[in-house]
């Protein structure tokens, strides 16, 4: 396992890449939007990991409810897999709540599953297989 990437939740996406790229420097490396998460998703490379700012494409979309609950901000953290099937059995075998039994698409086509705030201390822990498995 290791860092995948860390997510913050803006409403604008175009404006909040403005501070990463040009203040911090950092580069954007890819720019989509993921429907079946109901977000546009940029991808900014830091060292070792990444930042995924996430942008909702509705105010009903899992993304657009927590901006209108909590505002923008650190929305999750991302721990990557080479087997995330067998991570959601080990986790769903220890007690662990899950908001996803089974993966589901996200960007980049990876494989993802959220794990609730209430079993990780009140964090939002997202598990991620990438599609190579090659990192």
């Amino acid at each position: 396992m290791r860092l995948d990437h860390i997510a913050v939740a803006v409403n604008n996406l175009e404006e909040a890449m403005r501070f990463y790229k040009e203040t911090l420097g950092l580069e954007c490396i890819t720019v989509e939007t993921v429907e079946e998460q109901g977000v546009k998703v940029a991808k900014l490379e830091l060292g070792n990991t990444h930042i995924e700012l996430l942008e909702p494409l509705g105010p009903d979309t899992p993304v657009g409810k927590y901006l209108a609950k909590k505002g923008p901000g650190l929305h999750h953290i991302c721990i990557g897999t080479d087997n995330i099937d067998s991570e959601l059995q080990k986790l769903k075998h220890d007690g662990v709540k899950l908001i996803d039994e089974k993966p589901k698409i996200g960007a980049n086509g990876a494989s993802i599953a959220f794990v609730h705030p209430q079993s990780t201390g009140g964090v939002l822990l997202e598990l991620s297989q990438p599609v190579d498995e090659c990192h």
